[in-house]
């Protein structure tokens, strides 16, 4: 089953990379699903949207599990336990711990407490910018198997920030990226890749330092990037969101299969920025911004149905999650 969130809810896709034909059907009345996200250690499915953070078993019926804080951005979880992490605006990191996920539906939600080491890094008073009302969000909250502890918490804007006791305590990593933090990608446990508004950055030692990825090209806006058989997948545009259906976006599909240099691919739908990834039985599955959904085949990409995406939301994130049912 594969669950994707888009700017008014969350919507089932079924008989994709399988038919001719996918079957699409809303399963979430929610604004702005800024992320879905399926955890080995917690069953179900959760979606993080402006009115809370929700969790479904079967990605049909879905229960807010009431975070403190109203709009999350983010949602966590460590491999192996059963702590679930939610990223909020204003940011903030909120844990519930004995949550497992397969007793949710119809009981009590979970007990949340915000992470205050959270709120003593150094740098916190100056994340926002005006044109947000100086307001941050935590937009990324990742972890790694080999590393079961450390949480990667990815802000926006305000860097990327590290904890290696399950979000007790944390460190700023943030020199040398770009603090417009959209979306974190781990490779492995001390090796992330970070998409921001400019530029695209690696770091293979737990964010202690970070090169450029995206110097041999024009487009500067990244929103997510993703890993698979080796290659890093990722897509840009030389303008912010807003600007997206203007000619000069020019966006571009493209891959790295060095770990240094981004080369562009052809892409089916080449007006068009990739701002979700999954995989679907193996297969590497794209959305774009317009709700396109594109599948990876040994011959280039290919077009494989459609999610919608409402009207004047064009840019914002429509993030994919497989789940197996």
């Amino acid at each position: 089953m594969l669950v994707a969130g888009t700017g008014d809810g969350a919507y089932r896709v079924t008989g994709l990379c399988e038919t001719d034909e996918t079957n699409v059907e809303k399963v979430l009345d929610a604004p702005r699903v800024e992320r879905v996200r399926q955890f080995d250690a917690v069953t179900g499915v959760s979606a993080a949207t402006k009115t809370g953070l929700y969790h479904s078993l079967d990605g049909i019926e879905w229960t807010d599990l009431q975070v403190p804080r109203k709009t999350v951005y983010a949602v966590g979880a460590n491999p192996g336990s059963d702590r679930i992490y939610a990223g909020t605006r204003p940011t903030g990191v909120y844990v519930a711990t004995s949550f497992s996920g397969d007793s949710t539906l119809g009981t009590a939600p979970p007990e949340w407490r915000e992470l205050e080491g959270f709120l003593d890094l150094p740098s916190r008073a100056e994340w926002g910018v005006p044109r947000h009302d100086d307001v941050a969000q935590v937009r990324s909250l990742r972890t790694h198997p080999d590393s079961p502890r450390r949480i990667i918490a990815g802000v926006e804007p305000g860097g990327v920030h590290v904890s290696d006791d399950a979000g007790e305590t944390w460190t700023e990593r943030k020199a040398g990226v770009h603090d417009d933090v959209h979306a974190l990608h781990v490779v492995g446990p001390s090796e992330y890749v970070a998409a921001t508004g400019v530029g695209l950055y690696h770091t293979d030692d737990a964010g202690r330092s970070w090169t450029r990825l995206d110097e041999t090209i024009e487009q500067r806006y990244f929103r997510t990037a993703c890993t698979h058989d080796g290659v890093l997948y990722t897509s840009a545009a030389r303008v912010p969101p807003n600007r997206w259906e203007d000619h000069d976006a020019d966006p571009s599909l493209l891959e790295c299969r060095d770990g240094h240099t981004l080369a562009v691919v052809e892409s089916p739908r080449p007006d068009e920025v990739v701002v979700g990834w999954t995989e679907v039985d193996g297969t590497l599955v794209g959305a774009t911004h317009r709700g396109t959904l594109l599948a990876k085949r040994t011959d280039g990409w290919t077009v494989v149905g459609d999610v919608p995406t409402p009207d004047g939301l064009y840019g914002r994130y429509v993030n994919l999650s497989w789940y197996e049912e």
